[in-house]
């Protein structure tokens, strides 16, 4: 096995980054701290200052996943472009996106459980969602979509972006299909 070293005080994103290539590899059932101290070349108790369990350690990985999902979300809302449809598109492209690259990621997101979720969990999905209600908020403002309620439009809006990456990722839909299914999506709410 090769070496691998961490700086000190780098050890979290060391066990995360490879918690997320064990997770695209094996799946959730293949995470275990004590090989991700090996992978990382520490101690099998050092990822538990980080990490108290492995609970902990699924919260941190879905943490990040709602990050990086709100990050482009954000990015979608913050070009310059006045374009609504555009715009909820590229939101509906970005979805797919991430969802085929990182499809455990994906479920581990929206894993119910029975636990409390973390304040960090809370805080990164309620990143996320506010991003998409701003999106469709802004596309209910310019007219592009009907005026009402934009949470429960949001949540249907969603709710059928993660719909079409669930048949994609599993393999009842090809990704070109679903491509076209976002677009149809994008039609069907901007009415065009």
């Amino acid at each position: 096995m090769p070496e691998r070293s961490y700086h000190h005080g780098r050890l979290r994103t060391v066990l995360l980054d490879e918690a997320q290539r064990v997770l695209r590899e094996k799946g959730v059932d293949g995470l275990s701290l004590r090989d991700l101290a090996r992978e990382a070349g520490v101690s099998h108790a050092a990822p538990r200052w980080h990490f108290p369990d492995r609970r902990a350690l699924l919260d941190a990985l879905a943490e990040a996943g709602f990050d990086r999902l709100a990050t482009e979300a954000r990015a979608v809302l913050d070009r310059s472009e006045d374009d609504s449809e555009a715009r909820l598109h590229a939101v509906a492209s970005g979805y797919l996106e991430f969802a085929l690259r990182d499809a455990a990621l994906l479920d581990l997101m929206f894993t119910t459980r029975k636990s409390e979720p973390s304040p960090g969990l809370i805080e990164a999905s309620d990143r996320l969602f506010g991003t998409t209600r701003e999106i469709i908020e802004a596309a209910q403002r310019d007219g592009t979509l009907p005026k009402g309620d934009p949470e429960r439009l949001q949540m249907l809006f969603v709710a059928m972006l993660h719909g079409i990456a669930a048949f994609a990722t599993s393999g009842r839909i090809a990704e070109a299909t679903a491509k076209d299914l976002l677009r149809d999506v994008v039609a069907i709410f901007s009415g065009s």
